[in-house]
């Protein structure tokens, strides 16, 4: 019997492995509203790989895609907060302008090393600007949970995969 190793799966599924040239580089901004059909598919994507990963792999904790994990160097990603019935956040643009200084440290995991987990430091709150299709910059707090989820997201898109492998 052959066994396959989580990492392998999550390729098989379209999800790109560490050491890919991709994951080291900065996703690119969209011009919004002027890329703005460009963002939407990039995201109709992105829901369409995390409803694939889901379907093999449940995450009781919510889950998130970065672009630049199913192979788009742009600067898109979805979250889906563990409450299956809360509505999943599009992040176009992310950038994160504020951090608690209250911080926690708990395991993560990476979709793009799924055979790995490490101690991570994040802040419990974060504060993050994304940008509307439309071009319009909405500011939104996270906490605990789910800003653990939108910083490991936004870390991708800054080609931070690194650092939760250093963390492992």
């Amino acid at each position: 019997m052959t066994t396959v190793r989580p990492s392998e799966q999550m390729r098989d599924l379209g999800v790109v492995q560490y050491g890919a040239p991709v994951l080291a580089e900065a996703a690119r901004p969209f011009d919004l509203p002027a890329e703005k059909d460009t963002a939407e598919q990039t995201v109709e994507t992105l829901f369409a790989s995390m409803e694939r990963i889901a379907r093999v792999h449940p995450f009781a904790k919510g889950m998130g895609i970065a672009a630049p994990q199913i192979g788009i160097g742009r600067a898109a990603a979805v979250v889906q907060p563990a409450d299956p019935a809360a509505a999943a956040i599009v992040l176009l643009n992310p950038r994160i302008t504020a951090r608690s200084q209250e911080m926690d440290e708990q395991f993560e995991g990476c979709l793009s090393f799924f055979d790995v987990r490490g101690m991570v430091l994040r802040p419990l709150t974060v504060t993050v600007v994304t940008t509307e299709p439309d071009g319009t910059e909405v500011t939104t707090v996270y906490e605990r949970g789910l800003a653990r989820l939108i910083a490991h997201e936004i870390d991708h898109l800054l080609s931070g995969v690194a650092a939760m492998a250093c963390s492992a």
